[in-house]
């Protein structure tokens, strides 16, 4: 599937009320499970893909490893990919977009936290780099805009909203309140942003997956929940073959 198809294709799943569903994966083969089992876009995890790597999350790891790991990704499934990208590993956005859309990436994550001070970045400098991101891409490439408020301990409705609507301002195609799981400021704020896309991370204590698309929710993802889940149940498996199990 050529870039800008995938691109096209995705972006067209963002429906609030009938939310694109993403269990991130780690790699082709937890790729092609996800594409077997009838989902209509795959999407990696940063932490999921570190750690299938051997690496912390963060742009810590190499951006070459992440965009070739995107690339198998991409190989692997005949639907459109988007990739978590931390903030774009310092790079600028002309290259970050020509970088992805050479990995076979229809759409990306792009968080607003600084890797180096883990601080929320100025909402202004991040709407100026989304709006270089979107200005490179054209519409190539599907953008998912993190707001990292909620994650780093804010309660402000306003904050989020602000940051959002910047967001939104400067070219993303959804926004991304990471960590929010509280069912009456999802409606509030997917209510105030007017029916622009939201995505909501799954989490436990989030509201199940209809209740989402109820509350106008347009994306849902799992982050690294699917790989830790995957990885509990190999560290069951092999710990009952040490202890003499019939592990099948």
């Amino acid at each position: 599937m050529r870039a800008d198809d995938g691109a096209a294709v995705l972006r067209a799943l963002h429906v609030p009320g009938h939310p694109v569903v993403l269990p991130n994966v780690w790699d082709a083969a937890s790729a092609r499970v996800v594409a077997d089992a009838g989902f209509p876009a795959v999407a990696t995890g940063s932490a999921a893909v570190a750690g299938a790597l051997g690496h912390q999350d963060g742009e810590a790891m190499p951006v070459a490893e992440m965009l070739a790991a995107v690339a198998r990704v991409a190989g692997a499934v005949a639907v459109p990919v988007t990739a978590d990208v931390e903030r774009g590993y310092g790079l600028k956005p002309s290259e970050l977009v020509e970088r992805l859309l050479e990995a076979g990436a229809a759409g990306c994550n792009l968080e607003d936290s600084d890797p180096r001070t883990g601080e929320l970045v100025d909402p202004g400098e991040q709407a100026d780099f989304l709006a270089g991101v979107r200005a490179a891409a054209g519409d190539r490439l599907v953008v998912n805009a993190r707001v990292d408020t909620y994650l780093k301990g804010g309660t402000s409705r306003a904050a989020a909203l602000g940051r959002a609507r910047r967001y939104l301002e400067a070219g993303a195609d959804c926004v991304y309140p990471i960590t929010l799981r509280a069912e009456d400021e999802i409606r509030a704020l997917v209510e105030e942003l007017g029916g622009a896309p939201v995505n909501i991370l799954y989490v436990p204590g989030a509201p199940p997956l209809r209740r989402l698309a109820e509350l106008g929710v347009a994306r849902i993802s799992f982050g690294s929940g699917v790989h830790r889940a995957a990885m509990a149940y190999v560290g069951d498996l092999v710990r009952g073959i040490r202890d003499g199990r019939d592990p099948y």
